[in-house]
């Protein structure tokens, strides 16, 4: 028998609840354990995909110089393709009254 009056169904209450305790200590632990793992792995989260927006910042700006680049070379082809058909203007005007000069040569020699 134990002493001081415990009985065995006392003992077995006593070591139940020592069980439960480890148990909670245990498993509070654990998750306490859990939740600082979760934490760190979000910071590194944080942090790649801060890296990541950062890397897709400098891809924008980079394609907004390729738009710019486009953006000029697109006058300078309006440039080049007015000034060439001002000169074709020029060139029909010149192949219409040359065109008019050989019907008139024509005309002369026919009649």
């Amino acid at each position: 028998m134990s002493e001081g009056g415990a009985t065995l169904a006392s003992d077995m209450e006593a070591a139940l609840w020592t069980a439960i305790g480890l148990v909670a200590a245990t498993t509070l632990g654990s998750l306490f354990y859990l939740g600082s793992r979760l934490d760190a792995l979000a910071s590194r989260m944080d942090a790649r995909f801060a890296q990541v927006d950062e890397r897709f910042a400098q891809v924008d700006t980079r394609f907004a110089q390729v738009d710019n680049r486009f953006a000029q070379l697109d006058a300078r082809f309006d440039t080049l393709i007015a000034r060439m058909d001002s000169r074709f203007d020029v060139l029909e005007i010149r192949f219409d009254a040359l065109g008019a000069r050989i019907d008139a040569h024509v005309e002369r020699h026919a009649s």
